[in-house]
């Protein structure tokens, strides 16, 4: 009985003005659509080739996935054949659907193209690498949710130590992802809740304690006076946006570089953090006036610090995120580089400028007031971040014992 593939893009666009991928099947002139979870713009789709044109960051792997879906559903044809039953469009759909909605890889590809169109670069850039890893561990294989059980989870795990020598905190981050995919899978209803390998008496995820250390009062003087004449120009800059995150009370270098001129008003600063929207207004320290004053006007964008300011527009988030961690990346190596010559030994990056306001801190804000500084959501991170910088009571303890 003849047949026919063909691979188009719906016409219903979605709220965000991407169109879903699917691939039509055609028996006796009666079709069915099989949609493939992903979604793209009708500029990256050449709909005579049937293939992701090259302006897609992705092209090539979805291409690939393509492929491999039509060979699938070509395979599923000879089946029925084989079989002997009835062959229309909807019992090879039926039969394809199955097996789908319990991949854990095309539910994976699927969540990961997702946040790439909600422009969430750091959750990609982290997440996509562990999928790959996963992968790699079952040999390249497909696996469905019911497969993922608790012994495989255990290999895995040991895996991830014995072959990959990762630290307990990463391993539990895999766990973190595996979790979030399964129990994604169980809310769209793709999975049965028994099947869920994680919980009391199954896979627990516990997260190690971090060990937060930032500068102390010494060494971000050194910090703030080290003589940088005679060195690049982005040593300078470098140490400036990371004094302006430490003056605003730790801000983060991500909502540092997109800081403009416009937000300052009336020796206030008025903000909005990138991470959880959470608005809000501090008093401008003059260290701040005194830094931002080396930095003119941009007349495209306004910002302060030109890692942005190559951009066209902000509309692509995604490509927004990819800037600022590339950016962040950058400073990082001169902060290091400054840290060595200041006579700081202590691993310096953007993010201790953070870490050295809840260092100095201490237990000397009430934690209400640092709560509304770090633009915390609930008050129990607060107490949680700011414990590891707290040390009074242990000391003083100690040295009842111990004396002095």
């Amino acid at each position: 009985m003849a047949h026919s593939l063909k691979v188009v893009l719906r016409k219903k666009a979605n709220a965000n003005g991407t169109y879903p991928l699917a691939i039509r099947i055609t028996v006796d002139r009666k079709s069915s659509y099989i949609h493939l979870g992903k979604n793209l713009r009708e500029t990256e789709w050449d709909s005579l080739e049937q293939k992701v044109k090259k302006n897609h960051p992705n092209s090539s792997r979805l291409n690939s996935f393509i492929r491999q879906k039509l060979t699938e559903i070509d395979g599923k044809f000879i089946d029925l054949a084989t079989q002997n039953k009835v062959i229309s469009s909807n019992a090879v759909r039926k039969q394809v659907k199955t097996k789908q909605a319990n991949s854990f890889f095309l539910f994976a590809d699927a969540s990961m193209d997702t946040m790439r169109r909600q422009g969430k670069y750091n959750r990609v850039n982290a997440e996509q690498p562990r999928i790959n890893i996963f992968r790699e561990f079952l040999d390249g294989k497909d696996i469905m949710f019911p497969e993922i059980t608790v012994s495989l989870l255990n290999k895995f795990r040991a895996y991830l130590k014995g072959e990959r020598h990762v630290s307990e905190r990463t391993v539990m981050n895999y766990m973190i992802l595996i979790r979030t995919l399964f129990n994604q899978a169980i809310t769209d209803g793709m999975v049965d809740p028994k099947y869920y390998p994680f919980g009391k008496g199954k896979v627990r995820i516990k997260l190690p304690e971090a060990n937060k250390i930032g500068l102390n009062a010494d060494e971000v003087k050194l910090l703030e006076t080290v003589d940088l004449s005679g060195k690049p120009a982005y040593w300078s800059h470098a140490r400036n946006v990371w004094l302006v995150a430490f003056y605003f009370a730790g801000m983060r270098a991500s909502d540092v570089l997109r800081l403009k001129h416009s937000d300052f008003q009336n020796d206030r600063l008025h903000y909005t953090m990138g991470k959880n929207a959470k608005a809000g207004s501090l008093k401008v320290p003059e260290k701040v006036l005194k830094i931002i004053a080396q930095y003119p006007k941009d007349g495209k964008h306004d910002l302060i610090f030109p890692e942005l300011q190559v951009l066209d527009h902000f509309n692509d988030a995604y490509d927004v995120q990819r800037k600022i961690a590339s950016a962040i990346k950058r400073l990082d190596v001169h902060m290091r580089k400054i840290a060595k010559l200041a006579g700081i030994n202590k691993v310096l990056t953007m993010h201790i400028a953070r870490h050295t306001f809840g260092n100095l801190s201490g237990d000397k804000i009430p934690i209400q007031l640092l709560q509304k500084l770090y633009r915390h959501t609930s008050i129990t991170t607060t107490i949680g971040y700011q414990g590891n910088f707290v040390h009074k009571d242990a000391d003083e303890a100690l040295e009842t014992v111990i004396g002095g």
